[in-house]
């Protein structure tokens, strides 16, 4: 299927690894040209990857704590190319922040983390996505509607988007531009790959990713990048044109059925 992302300018925040390159690359091979914002400076892997994948491409180096840094990137996008499409708020950590023993100054820095630069970066990108008739898409989490234990922080960072995402797509609609997110629950990315290393030894670590894959209703496994990247890349797309104001779960059936369901 054409996606007709042909040279459509696309920003990805958190765009170097993980999901957010599973999107970039994905919206390379489409055609389309990936702005990659990313804390971490390029090297050499990424960009040859990049490279095979499509002609064109941009990446800014910022921590996006410093959100005040952000106009700047899209003015200097805008300079470039002269548009810009859609935007992909994916950049973010789950720093395991609980309520009994997390001060309030903590969690505000929390917040800011993973809350700010979702609303800043569209802000600064909306004259310009008003102009394309553009596309938003947030990545969130299944922490907001099932919670998790030891994560207030992130959890209400991420319930926050979940309502952002229909906000925008409520005040967007006059000015066709749509509003979508995806909901993460459990997939291999590198930082998951991490925190399964915390478990112990290889068999403590294949122990508990059995215990969390068992409850994956589809096939009793993780979601993979790719998935959620292929996903990603058609709700951003003008294929999905009168998608807005949705919570799309790519989670093999984790939120929403029995996890006591057997293979």
């Amino acid at each position: 299927m054409e996606l007709n992302l042909d040279r459509k300018v696309v920003a990805v925040t958190g765009g170097k690894k993980g999901i957010g390159k599973g999107i970039v690359l994905s919206l390379a091979k489409e055609g389309a040209i990936p702005v990659v914002i990313d804390r971490n400076p390029i090297d050499e892997d990424f960009e040859s990857a990049l490279r095979a994948a499509c002609e064109d491409f941009s990446y800014f180096t910022i921590d996006l704590r410093d959100t005040d840094k952000i106009q700047g990137v899209v003015d200097e996008v805008i300079g470039k190319y002269g548009s810009l499409y859609g935007v992909v708020n994916n950049a973010g950590a789950n720093d395991n922040l609980g309520l009994e023993d997390t001060p309030w100054e903590q969690f505000e820095e929390s917040l800011h983390a993973n809350l700010s630069h979702y609303y800043e970066l569209v802000r600064a990108a909306l004259p310009h996505l008003k102009k394309s008739s553009g596309s938003i898409l947030n990545i969130g989490s299944k922490t907001a509607l099932t919670g998790q234990g030891h994560t207030s922080a992130y959890a209400a960072a991420k319930g926050a988007i979940l309502g952002l995402t229909r906000e925008w797509a409520a005040a967007l609609a006059k000015d066709n531009v749509r509003s979508n997110a995806i909901i993460v629950a459990e997939a291999w990315t590198p930082l998951y790959e991490k925190w399964i290393t915390s478990f112990g030894d290889e068999d403590a670590q294949r122990a508990r990713l059995n215990e969390i894959t068992q409850n994956i209703p589809l096939g009793a496994r993780m979601t993979s990048v790719e998935e959620i990247a292929d996903t990603a890349v058609f709700v951003l797309s003008p294929r999905s044109s009168h998608t807005t104001g949705q919570w799309i779960h790519v989670d093999g059936g984790y939120v929403h059925l029995d996890r006591a369901l057997q293979q």
